[in-house]
């Protein structure tokens, strides 16, 4: 009896410390994300005007042929940017991630495209590797704070494979994500980079009317000094908000464990007072045992 209340003991104090590092890591997540937030936020009016300036460009030119926005023909490869974390203890979250690039890696094959890996975050890149998946590029260690130049870098590798004219050349650029909707949802998004989508439309925009240009020297230089800025825009808005979804996920997760070590102490405390107690009964009966026996012995004396 008495090694089981050990037993009991050792694994309330295991599972005490487990929760102590579980409570620990949803702290952390809890104050960076209120950063991770602000970042966001802060980068959205840069992107989202950036846009409408690509938008006006587009939309003012009449006879725009420019690589970035020209549908291609016959594509044979895609680049697939897949934004993981570094770090795990986020539940679901690069599941989810990975499962979404599974799916659009199928649908390319079944267009007769190859898919081309571009992964960030190192839970990406070991999850490839093990599978034996080829990467083209990689990154990692900035999944929970990216800044602009990771965008950069990664938006660089991606344009010149985009722009290559041998057989590294890439004809589309995909990008599998997270948006962050709220702190208790995260959508799993997959976005093409390039080329640009060009929808014709008479509504008019929700943003207001689109400002009038005058270019100089034509429409398409003035693309190729926007459109690489525009997509690495487009990359560093979706780490951003990879890195809050990153970090809402990790704190949701960290809450659970925790709380179902709290609960799994109070049932192993319980059993602990369970076997405390049918030891002390079993001792008493012993004692009371005894004292008969010695009674009894001494009444046989007598």
């Amino acid at each position: 009896m008495g090694a089981q209340l050990r037993l009991v003991r050792r694994r309330i104090g295991t599972v005490q410390s487990i929760a102590k590092i579980t409570r620990a890591q949803e702290l952390i997540a809890s104050s960076r994300i209120v950063r991770a937030q602000q970042q966001q936020r802060a980068a959205e009016p840069y992107s989202r005007e950036l846009t409408r300036a690509v938008e006006a460009v587009i939309s003012r030119s009449t006879n725009i042929t420019h690589p970035f926005t020209t549908e291609p023909t016959d594509p044979k490869r895609a680049a697939v940017l897949i934004l993981t974390s570094d770090q795990g203890f986020a539940g679901a979250y690069n599941a989810n991630v990975l499962r979404e690039s599974a799916r659009l890696r199928q649908t390319l094959r079944e267009r007769g495209i190859e898919p081309v890996l571009y992964v960030a975050g190192r839970k990406g890149i070991s999850w490839h590797r093990f599978r034996d998946l080829e990467l083209a590029d990689s990154w990692s260690g900035f999944s929970a704070a990216p800044r602009y130049r990771d965008a950069k870098a990664i938006a660089d590798v991606l344009l010149a494979a985009f722009e290559a004219e041998d057989a590294s050349k890439v004809d589309e650029i995909y990008l599998v994500g997270t948006d962050f909707v709220s702190m208790l949802t995260q959508r799993v998004s997959v976005r093409r980079l390039l080329p640009l989508e060009i929808t014709e439309t008479d509504e008019p925009s929700p943003a207001g009317p689109l400002p009038s240009y005058e270019f100089e020297p034509d429409p398409e230089r003035v693309l190729d000094a926007l459109l690489p800025q525009y997509v690495a825009s487009r990359i560093f808005y979706a780490l951003l908000e990879a890195a809050a979804s990153e970090l809402a996920s990790r704190r949701r997760a960290m809450k659970a464990a925790t709380d179902n070590a709290n609960d799994l102490i109070e049932t192993l405390t319980r059993d602990a007072n369970k076997a405390r107690q049918a030891e002390i009964t079993q001792e008493i009966s012993e004692i009371v045992g005894g004292a008969s026996a010695l009674a009894s012995a001494s009444a046989t004396s007598e």
